[in-house]
C-alpha cells in the first residue's frame, strides 16, 4: 500500500482528504486524485484551508471526488454553471506574472522566458516555481537546454546570449555581437558551440570556451529560428523571412531553400519539420526531400515540433494546439487542444505522451496526449465554448435571480442563478464592443456598450436605441468641448451601469464619469488619482474602484446637482486583485477582517472579468465559458 497524501483542514466535521492506494492497481481514486493534485497544486500548497472552497467544488461531476464530497460541498460553494463533466486533457496550468515568450524542457524541468526579462524555472510535475534567473535587460525570446541538462542558453531583446548554470542559477558567460534582438539560440550536442539567429539578419556561431564568434552568416532578412542537428555537430538549419536553409558550421549552404516560417529537427536528426501558412511539411535532413505533408485548419501556424519518438508532430495556430500522427503515409489528426485564450508563443514535448505550451494569456499548460483515440478531433473539457462567440461582459442581479451576459456578436443572454440555464436570448447591433454592461432596469433590459468614441444605450427587449452619448471622455468642465482623449480602447478601463439604473459609469485613467441613461448628459465626475484603476463595482448610486496596488475607493453619485461624495459603505465581500494587466488571481475577501474567503484556481484562475455580490460570483472567460458560484453558506 502507498500513502498518497493528507491535507489538514480547520473544519473537523468534514471528511479528511486522504486515501490509500494499492500499488499497480488502476483505480478511479488514483486517477481523480492525480488530476486534482496537478490542477490545484498551488491552492493545496499555499492555502490548504481553501481546498474545500477553491478546489474540490470544481472537480468534475463524474469524478470520485465529487461523489465523495458532494454533500459537504453542497453546503458551501455550489458551482451553478461551469462545472465540467470530466477531467480535461490539460493536465496542469501554471499562471505566470508576466507574458511567456518562449519555453524549453529537459526531463521534468521547464524553463520559461518572460517579457519581464527573467527566466522562470518550473517543476514539470507540480508546476511549482523552482527558481528565477535574472540578468537580461530585455524580453527573453529564446531558450534551449544543453544535451545533459546542466546548462541553459538564452537569447534576448537586449541583443545578448547568456549561458546559465541550471544548478546554481548563475550566468556562466554572456556573448555580445548582435546588433538587434536575438530571436533564436541553439547549443550543439557536444556542448562546444552556440548558434544564434537575430533581427540583424545574421546567424552567428560562438565557441563556448573562448566566447569568440566562429562564423557569421549574412542573410537578407531577420533570422527567426536556428537549430543545431541533435546528432551532427557540423549541421544546422535556420529560417530567414519565410525560407528554410540548411548549413554547415563553416557557413556553407546545404540543399536548396524551402518555404517555412518555423523549423525543428526530430530527436534522431533524420528529419525536420517546418510550417508555413496552413501547410506543415516533414523533410529528410540529408536530401531536403519532402517525406510527408499535411494541412492544419488554420492559416496561422507559428510553431511545430516532433515528439521524442518521432511519431507525432505538434503544431500551434493562434491559441490552438494540434497533434498529428505521421507514422503512416497518410498523416492524421490525433488531438486538438483548446484551452489557451491567447496566441501560443512556444511548445515542446516533455515526453512522448505530454506536451507543454506557453501563451500570451500568461499561462504554461501541460497536455496529456491520448494517441489511441479514434476521434479525429478530441477537444479538452477545459474550454468547451458555451456561447457562439467570446463573452465580453457579465452582470449579476441577485434580486432578480439572474445573470446577464453579452458576447462579441452583440448577443445578450439571461441565465438563471439557481440552475445555470439560459432563460432568454436577444440580438443587439453591438459588434465586438470595446467595453459593455447590461442590466435589468424596471423590468427592462438595458445594454450599454462603447464603440467609436461613443456610448450606446440600447433597450434589449424592444430592440431600440435609447441614447447615443457623444464626447466620451471629455470633461464636464469644458462643456464637452476639447480633445477626445479616449480614442480606440486605449484609455477606457471599464463601463458599468449603476445599481439604480439611472447612470452609466465610465472609468478612465484619471477619472470616473457618470452619464445619465435618460438624457445622455454628464451628471458627475471624480478624479480617482490611482496609478492603476482596473475594475468598477456598483451598488445603487455608489461606485467603487478597485486597484491591485491600492485600497478600494468609493463615491456616492446619488444627490442630483451635487458633486459625488466619498463613500465608505463597502460591501461585506469584495474582489481583491481582480486584474493587473491580466496577471493577478481573483480572490474574494472579507471587507472587515481582510481574510480571503476563496479564490479562483486551476483552469478558472484567469477570468476576463468577475462580478461579485450577495453570495454569488459570476465570471466569464475568453474561451466563451461562464462560471456561476453560489457561496452563501461559506462561514465568514
Amino acid at each position: 500500500m502507498v500513502y498518497v497524501g493528507k491535507f489538514c483542514v480547520k473544519h473537523p466535521p468534514r471528511k479528511p482528504l486522504f486515501m490509500l492506494i494499492q500499488t499497480g492497481v488502476s483505480c478511479k481514486w488514483a486517477i481523480d486524485s492525480q488530476h486534482f493534485l496537478m490542477e490545484y497544486f498551488d491552492i493545496i500548497r499555499d492555502s490548504p484551508s481553501q481546498i474545500y472552497h477553491s478546489a474540490l467544488p470544481f472537480s468534475p461531476s463524474s469524478s470520485w471526488l465529487h461523489e465523495c464530497y458532494s454533500r459537504e460541498l453542497s453546503q458551501e460553494v455550489k458551482v451553478v454553471k461551469g462545472l465540467p463533466a470530466e477531467w480535461g486533457t490539460c493536465f496542469r496550468t501554471v499562471v505566470l506574472d508576466s507574458y511567456p515568450c518562449t519555453l524549453a524542457c529537459w526531463k521534468d524541468t521547464i524553463a520559461v522566458g518572460l517579457q519581464s526579462q527573467n527566466i522562470c524555472i518550473l517543476d514539470g510535475i507540480t508546476g511549482s516555481q523552482a527558481a528565477v534567473l535574472s540578468g537580461h535587460t530585455g524580453w527573453v525570446r529564446s531558450l534551449t537546454f544543453s544535451s545533459d541538462g546542466a546548462s541553459l542558453v538564452s537569447g534576448s531583446y537586449d541583443k545578448t546570449i547568456k549561458l546559465w548554470d541550471v544548478q546554481t542559477g548563475g550566468v556562466i558567460k554572456t556573448f555580445h555581437g548582435h546588433t538587434n534582438t536575438v530571436y533564436s539560440v541553439s547549443i550543439s550536442v557536444d556542448c562546444n558551440m552556440i548558434a544564434s539567429g537575430s533581427g540583424d539578419g545574421t546567424i552567428r556561431l560562438w565557441n563556448i570556451q573562448t566566447k569568440e564568434c566562429h562564423c557569421i552568416m549574412e542573410q537578407q532578412e531577420e533570422v527567426r529560428c536556428v537549430s543545431f542537428s541533435p546528432t551532427n555537430t557540423q549541421h544546422l538549419i535556420s529560417t530567414f523571412g519565410n525560407k528554410v536553409q540548411q548549413w554547415n558550421i563553416n557557413g556553407q549552404k546545404i540543399n536548396p531553400t524551402h518555404d517555412g516560417f518555423h523549423v525543428e529537427f526530430s530527436l534522431d536528426g533524420v528529419q525536420y519539420v517546418s510550417c508555413q501558412g496552413a501547410a506543415v511539411v516533414v523533410r529528410s535532413s540529408d536530401s531536403g526531400v519532402a517525406v510527408t505533408k499535411f494541412y492544419v485548419a488554420s492559416n496561422e501556424t507559428k510553431h511545430c515540433c516532433f515528439s521524442p519518438d518521432g511519431r507525432l508532430v505538434a503544431v500551434s495556430a493562434g491559441s490552438t494546439l494540434y497533434i498529428w500522427d505521421i507514422t503512416s503515409s497518410d498523416p492524421h489528426l490525433v488531438q486538438t487542444f483548446i484551452g489557451h485564450t491567447n496566441e501560443i508563443t512556444s511548445l515542446q514535448f516533455s515526453s512522448p505522451s505530454f506536451i507543454v505550451s506557453s501563451s500570451y494569456d500568461q499561462s504554461v499548460k501541460s497536455w496529456q496526449i491520448v494517441t489511441t483515440s479514434t476521434d479525429p478531433v478530441v477537444t479538452g473539457q477545459n474550454s468547451i465554448p458555451l456561447t457562439s462567440a467570446p463573452i465580453k461582459s457579465t452582470s449579476l442581479q441577485v434580486k432578480d435571480e439572474i445573470s446577464i451576459s453579452s458576447d462579441s456578436d452583440g448577443v445578450v443572454r439571461t441565465w438563471d442563478l439557481l440552475t445555470g440555464i439560459c432563460k432568454a436570448t436577444f440580438q443587439t447591433p453591438a459588434k465586438d464592443p470595446c467595453w459593455s454592461d447590461v442590466q435589468l432596469i424596471n423590468s427592462r433590459l438595458v445594454f450599454v456598450w462603447r464603440a467609436d468614441e461613443k456610448i450606446f444605450i440600447w433597450d434589449v427587449e424592444k430592440g431600440k436605441l435609447l441614447q447615443e452619448v457623444n464626447g466620451l471622455g471629455r470633461s464636464p468642465e469644458d462643456g464637452g468641448v476639447g480633445d477626445v482623449r479616449l480614442s480606440g480602447d486605449k484609455y477606457v478601463e471599464d463601463i458599468k451601469i449603476s445599481g439604480d439604473g439611472s447612470k452609466v459609469f465610465c472609468l478612465n485613467w484619471s477619472s470616473i464619469q457618470a452619464w445619465s441613461i435618460h438624457t445622455g448628459e454628464v451628471v458627475g465626475e471624480v478624479r480617482h488619482g490611482l496609478e492603476y484603476g482596473e475594475s468598477l463595482f456598483v451598488g445603487g448610486s455608489s461606485v467603487w474602484i478597485y486597484s491591485p496596488l491600492e485600497e478600494p475607493l468609493g463615491w456616492d453619485f446619488g444627490t442630483p446637482g451635487s458633486p459625488p461624495v466619498q463613500s465608505f459603505d463597502m460591501p461585506l465581500l469584495h474582489l481583491d486583485d481582480t486584474k493587473l494587466w491580466d496577471t493577478s488571481l481573483s480572490r474574494a475577501k472579507d471587507t472587515v477582517t481582510g481574510n480571503v474567503v476563496f479564490q479562483l484556481a486551476g483552469r478558472f484562475a484567469k477570468p476576463a472579468d468577475v462580478q461579485l455580490g450577495s453570495g454569488y460570483l459570476v465570471a466569464h472567460y475568453r474561451s466563451g465559458e461562464m462560471l456561476i458560484l453560489d457561496f452563501n453558506h461559506i462561514p465568514l
